[in-house]
């Protein structure tokens, strides 16, 4: 039988709770109809420039579609067992032939690294500003035509719109898009007031080691220091993020990590009429079983990805926007949503495809701590486990306010695509870009490629395409933001964000 003493303390407990829950409640409901990070410098009075526009007539539209098909044309694949060299030089002559401002100009320095990489200094008329790097690569992977493809991979075929072909996404349109970009400035007469770098690999889809690396080197040797690099990784999704109105421009401001494992077993050889209990396959067999079934924990709010759904937090629907604005509150329930679905389970864990481990975006020692979890989760000690090869995720580059690089991108994203929404994101892919994290602490990987469902599948797989009007999106961006970049400084922010 309960006492007095009993059920006050049991009415006092539920007042407890109730109270705490209503304080939650309000606490989560003042931030969900208050909470809008992008309005920050979207408010703010930005340095005046006289930018120079761009209006391109048909005939230049003609033109710049060419030169982009013949790029696509040349056939600069990258496979394990090396680079096409004939491709590379002939992509080498084709530049040269496409943008002869460019290399013609005395404003540019140009340089060719181990051979087919390039490396374009343009000269600004303030030294004191930090210069930018542009980044994007030559070579491609390999396509075959009997693959399936609606036209040949290195045709460039237009259909309904469209150009079709190996690296029209990965990543001829940043590259042409960026050179096609200076090449009009020039003939504008532009001169930058910020100087500032374009690189372009030749070995990006086998890691870079030959192209990437060695501009680095040369950087590296010159004293060379970088405000930022933009270089390809995510894009402009529209209708990809489930229950998002419009589509959203995510910026990528990490990449998550690489582990290549090897598993083995060894066991004593017998003949076939006599075979054991268990064969070395069926030991392996059962020890990769184990690992696809049992996924590496979730790491969903140890990295950027927070920030990418509180950007995007305004643009859900209730009950959307009440969760998405309080992740302080609701990360658990959003994490096992997204590892539901193999787009997004990429965002929440290190990931397993049999022989590479993708890691999470945590900076610190991961690579051991999946082995370690491989180890434990096979569980046979006949199973032998080796790295490979691999690295770590790599560093957060910044996204606040006061973040020069991220903001101008932001900004000449808002001021080419009015109806975006801006985010930071996570890039699950790797970039050359990983290869420059010593010259600069702000590394952004974004291109302005529109992707709608399905679209993703085709990069690295079969019908890679762009239409013609987002590629000349890309020129455009590009154009905007070299001038975007020529202010001192950042303007002082207008805060809109309330901290609960």
């Amino acid at each position: 039988m309960l006492t007095g003493n009993t059920i006050w303390i049991v009415k006092l407990a539920v007042c407890s709770l109730l109270l705490a829950a209503f304080v939650l409640f309000s606490i989560a409901a003042i931030r969900t109809f208050s909470l809008d990070v992008n309005a920050g410098l979207q408010l703010a009075r930005w340095e005046k420039t006289d930018n120079i526009s761009l209006v391109i007539q048909q005939h230049d539209r003609e033109q710049l579609l060419a030169r982009f098909k013949e790029a696509v044309r040349i056939p600069t694949v990258s496979q394990e067992s090396g680079s096409n060299a004939s491709a590379l030089r002939q992509f080498d002559a084709f530049l040269r032939k496409a943008f002869p401002t460019v290399f013609s100009s005395s404003l540019v320095h140009h340089e060719l690294v181990a051979n087919y990489s390039h490396l374009f200094r343009v000269q600004g008329s303030q030294p004191d500003l930090v210069p930018y790097l542009l980044l994007a690569h030559i070579d491609v992977v390999p396509a075959t035509e009997s693959d399936g493809w609606e036209a040949p991979p290195f045709s460039a075929t237009e259909i309904d719109g469209f150009i079709y072909g190996r690296g029209t996404i990965d990543d001829k349109c940043s590259l042409m898009g960026i050179l096609q970009a200076l090449e009009y400035l020039l003939i504008k007469g532009y001169m930058p007031r910020r100087g500032f770098y374009i690189g372009l690999g030749h070995d990006e889809e086998i890691k870079g080691y030959e192209g990437a690396m060695n501009i680095v080197r040369v950087m590296k040797q010159r004293g060379v220091k970088l405000s930022f690099v933009l270089d390809e990784g995510l894009a402009i999704l529209d209708g990809i993020i489930s229950g998002l109105e419009g589509p959203a421009a995510l910026i990528g401001l990490t990449e998550k990590g690489q582990a290549n494992v090897k598993l083995s077993v060894s066991m004593p050889p017998g003949h076939s009429s006599i075979p054991p209990k268990e064969s070395s396959i069926g030991i392996l067999a059962s020890a990769v079983k184990r690992l696809e079934e049992n996924p590496m924990p979730r790491l969903f709010g140890l990295g950027p990805e927070r920030e990418t759904f509180e950007h995007l937090a305004h643009k859900f629907k209730l009950p959307l926007k009440f969760i998405m604005s309080n992740l302080w509150l609701f990360s658990p329930l959003l994490s096992r949503v997204l590892e539901r679905k193999p787009d997004t389970n990429a965002f929440v864990r290190t990931t397993t495809a049999v022989t590479m481990f993708n890691s999470g975006v945590k900076v610190g020692f991961l690579i051991p701590l999946v082995l370690d979890v491989i180890q434990e989760t096979v569980g046979d000690e006949r199973v032998k486990i080796q790295l490979m090869d691999g690295f770590e995720p790599l560093p957060v580059s910044s996204s606040n306010e006061r973040s020069f690089g991220f903001q101008i991108i932001k900004k000449t994203v808002l001021d080419t695509f009015p109806t975006v929404t801006v985010a930071p994101g996570i890039c699950v892919g790797n970039t050359d870009s990983r290869h420059f994290k010593d010259l600069t602490g702000d590394i952004y990987r974004f291109a302005p490629v529109w992707f709608k469902p399905g679209d993703i599948q085709r990069f690295h797989g079969l019908n890679e395409r762009i239409s013609k009007k987002n590629y000349e999106e890309l020129v455009v961006f590009y154009f905007n933001l070299i001038q975007n970049c020529d202010i001192q400084s950042l303007p002082e922010p207008h805060s809109s964000v309330h901290e609960l």
